[in-house]
């Protein structure tokens, strides 16, 4: 019974924490994101932010191009003195 215990402690500490502390991190970006904010999607789209709505995102990639992302598909903010905000800064 001990070792079951050991072994859930690992993995809690090695897998299911960290995993957690990630999520929140990146849900705490996605609830802070406003107009001007220069991101990237998922799916390796760069633009900048200018309308936001609770779930949707209107983002600015080219000179007349908008696209409308749905909010959870923000990988990274880009943040222009320091290189991108995420998990490998903190």
């Amino acid at each position: 019974m001990v070792q079951m215990g050991l072994v859930f402690a690992i993995f809690y500490f090695l897998l299911i924490r960290p995993q957690a502390k990630e999520r929140k991190r990146h849900d705490d970006m996605l609830k802070n994101l406003s107009n001007g904010d220069e991101i990237i999607t998922n799916g390796g789209i760069i633009g900048k932010v200018v309308h936001v709505e609770e779930s949707r995102l209107t983002v600015k990639t080219g000179d007349n191009t908008r696209l409308t992302v749905d909010r959870g598909r923000i990988a990274v903010v880009i943040d222009p003195k320091a290189g991108t905000k995420d998990a490998k800064d903190k």
